[in-house]
């Protein structure tokens, strides 16, 4: 064919015979390979939908089995026009990617995973080449590492077990295939495996896999100056983008109120008979507390309810209401109609808080609240948050810092909180709290005095002799108020208790002069009342706040899992230029709430020794502590003290660089000291023919002469003639020989002779 006649052939010809005159690509022809790559990437698929709550992939799945199907029957052909197709496919799905990016800017996530899950979905449908498999395998990887970062619970965990179990046959034939063996024997080898003795080897590595994960896992420090942030927000169907209904916003608690959406009824009974004022019983599944009006003359417990997952820098005290008015059976927030509503830009869900921090120091704790059930619509935080993402159009905040939403709370919700919180460090109470509140101004502005110091004028008499009583069994004087309040709450832990079996107060009856001089304690909840009563009998000014206790820790996933049951009262204290400080007056909690260490570096190992601890007895739990603080306290003080010796001037920074050198040379010589011992004590126990033997192999091995494991004695001492000399290579030869003879013929050889042998060999170069 003449180039005249290729140039008058339209040119869509010329490109098709192009497209022919590819090299052909080399097919993976094993199909085991590519159940298992398919089965990897489903679980992939499957752990997604799991971890996210959702099933926005299970699609996936059989379409992505439809086209490894028609790729295996289709390896051998070119498919030209299906790649044409599936190039297209993958613009469009690139297209649907960056309109779903633009509506969730603040966690990608599941964007990504989306777009891996279409694009292997896609790319599923041509699949001849290993290369090609060894995507998909990456594609499953990803997916079950987006999974464990928006998984909650442990559900997540089977399936990263699974994926284990089917990755590590998959790697082996993925190795296989790289090295050339054919198919046909490496799935032979895979069947005698699984069914020989070889199948225990599996078990234990996967068990030895598991083990040291889980190690690393609780050992990995995780410094908090490292952590990345990332500010995930969802949202349930009719949540996104609400306004409140009314002029001013208002507490929605469903458990409280009869409500409707944008009215809330007048007399305020709830269908558990739970009203504002009087007797009654407190609601099964939601906390009093939750609402403009606190009455604490309910009576009952609740049923434990998981309410929230949060991940948190530090743990706290998810605070979410505050009251200033005492009305004496519980509580009200006297400027209710006083909030200011906070609206956030179309663009972006993030909502700045107008709230003035603590000017003490502070560290910024990031939090992410996930929504499990049905909560009131005020927005859980720990103090002084300064920044939320939140998917609501507007939010509000009343005056005690209180923030609200348009809506309750519904199940499914997910938000994130920065806050400034001061720090409460209780290691270094005395060196930072007590310098500092200790000395702060007793003089009070006028908003924190008009509502936070209000007291009925019938108790308030009885109620300051009483704190005053109880001030002066301190064996020293108390004059600043922090130290007051500190006094205070620990006082009434040791004098006062709880009493689960409280009757109704009566009516008119104070709660505060009841609990002080009538039963000689409360409600758990009552303590915190009495306390800030107290101290604004003092002319302390204080409020009290409720919200959930930390709630348990889960160290695998990462969540603190809080319950309804966690809901408590506190009491803040406001201290000049310091802002508010919360005191917890209750018997069995800590004084200081928990807050952050400056230091938790390994916090899921102490999570994970606190659940240890729980199931072993007493004086084994006190042995093992006192011996781990002993020994690696000490060795992480110490390590600490040098850390700071050297970073403190390039004199000490030179004297660290050479002791690690020094360090490393003397491991490394130990090391080699180590193996060398080994060695020796492993030629020990071998027969006097084999142990010359490998003595030999041992020293050729030095010498740059390795002796490949595939090779014969024989065949090792033929090939030594090719590049030895020829005394060296007889000698070789003489002792492979007398080896061989004694191995397999049982020959008895002469020892003495062959050593000598030996030691020449070694004379020799």
């Amino acid at each position: 064919m003449t180039s005249s006649t290729i140039k008058q052939k339209p040119s869509l010809k010329r490109l098709w015979a192009s497209f022919d005159a590819l090299p052909a690509h080399q097919v993976e022809d094993s199909m085991i390979l590519r159940i298992l790559v398919q089965t990897l990437v489903i679980i992939g698929i499957l752990a997604t939908d799991v971890a996210s709550g959702r099933q926005m992939s299970i699609w996936a799945i059989p379409l992505s089995v439809i086209g490894g199907l028609w790729s295996w029957r289709q390896r051998r052909k070119r498919n030209i026009m299906v790649k044409f197709l599936l190039a297209i496919g993958m613009i469009l799905v690139l297209f649907l990617f960056f309109g779903n990016l633009i509506e969730s800017l603040n966690d990608t996530r599941l964007v990504l995973a989306e777009l891996l899950i279409q694009l292997q979905v896609l790319h599923s449908f041509d699949l001849p080449r290993r290369k090609d498999l060894g995507y998909s395998m990456v594609i499953g990887l990803i997916l079950l590492g987006v999974a464990g970062t928006v998984s909650q619970t442990l559900s997540f965990a089977p399936l990263l077990f699974l994926f284990l179990v089917v990755a590590l046959p998959t790697l082996s034939l993925d190795y296989h295939s790289r090295l050339g063996i054919k198919p046909e024997k490496s799935e032979q080898k895979l069947e005698i495996k699984i069914k020989g003795k070889d199948y225990r080897k599996f078990a234990y590595l996967i068990l030895t896999i598991c083990t040291l994960g889980l190690l690393i896992f609780a050992l990995m420090p995780r410094f908090s100056g490292y952590q990345l942030r990332s500010f995930p927000v969802d949202s349930p169907e009719g949540f996104k983008n609400r306004q409140f209904d009314l002029e001013n916003s208002v507490v929605i608690n469903p458990g409280l109120e009869e409500w409707e959406e944008g009215k809330t009824t007048e007399q305020g009974r709830g269908r558990n008979s739970s009203p504002e004022r009087g007797p009654g019983e407190v609601d099964m599944e939601f906390y009093y507390g939750f609402s403009n009006k606190m009455n604490q003359n309910l009576r009952g417990n609740m049923t434990p309810k998981l309410l929230m997952r949060i991940r948190s820098q530090a743990r706290g005290f998810w605070r979410m209401l505050a009251f200033d008015q005492y009305n004496g059976q519980g509580w009200e927030i006297s400027r209710e109609d006083q909030t200011m509503n906070i609206t956030r830009p179309h663009w972006s869900y993030r909502f700045s808080l107008p709230l003035s921090s603590s000017l003490g120091k502070t560290k910024s704790i990031v939090q992410t609240y996930s929504m499990v059930s049905d909560l009131p619509n005020i927005i859980p935080t720990l103090s002084y948050a300064t920044q939320l993402f939140f998917p609501t159009r507007e939010i509000a905040l009343d005056l005690e810092g209180g923030l609200r939403s348009p809506f309750y709370l519904m199940k499914g919700l997910t938000y994130t909180v920065i806050s400034e919180v001061p720090y409460r460090d209780l290691a270094r109470q005395a060196l930072r709290e007590r310098s500092l509140l200790r000395e702060t101004s007793q003089i009070y502005p006028p908003e924190i005095t008009k509502y936070h110091l209000q007291i009925p004028p019938a108790i308030k008499d009885k109620v300051k002799t009483r704190a005053l009583a109880l001030l002066a069994k301190s064996p020293k004087p108390i004059t600043s108020n922090y130290e007051k309040a500190l006094y205070l709450a620990q006082s009434l832990k040791q004098e006062y208790t709880i009493q689960s079996d409280l009757p109704f107060f009566e009516e008119g009856e104070d709660l505060v002069d009841a609990f002080l001089f009538r039963y000689q304690g409360g409600y758990p909840d009552h303590f915190a009342t009495v306390f800030t009563i107290m101290l604004r009998s003092l002319d302390i000014p204080a409020r009290l706040t409720v919200g959930f206790a930390p709630g348990n820790f889960n160290p695998f996933t990462g969540y603190y899992l809080v319950y309804n049951t966690d809901a408590h009262a506190l009491t803040e204290v406001y201290f000049p230029t310091q802002g508010w400080f919360t005191f917890d007056p209750i018997p069995g909690h800590d004084i200081v709430p928990p807050s952050f260490e400056e230091d938790d570096t390994f916090g899921v190992l102490k999570a994970i020794w606190r659940q240890v601890a729980g199931w072993l007895p007493s004086p084994v739990t006190a042995f093992l502590k006192n011996f781990f603080e002993a020994v690696f306290g000490g060795l992480y003080r110490l390590t600490i003290r040098l850390w700071g010796w050297v970073s403190s001037s390039i004199i000490g920074f030179l004297i660290g660089i050479l002791s690690l050198v020094l360090l490393s040379f003397l491991a490394w010589l130990g090391i080699d000291q180590l193996q060398s011992w080994r060695k020796r004590r492993y030629l020990s126990k071998l027969a006097p023919m084999e142990r010359l033997y490998r003595q030999m192999l041992n020293l050729l091995q030095e010498r740059g002469y390795p002796k490949h494991p595939a090779q014969t004695p024989l065949e090792y001492a033929a090939i030594a003639k090719d590049y030895q000399q020829p005394a060296i290579a007889e000698i070789i030869e003489e002792i492979s020989q007398a080896y061989v003879k004694w191995r397999y013929g049982g020959y008895t050889q002469d020892l003495s002779y062959l050593s000598e042998q030996f030691k020449l060999l070694k004379t020799q170069k």
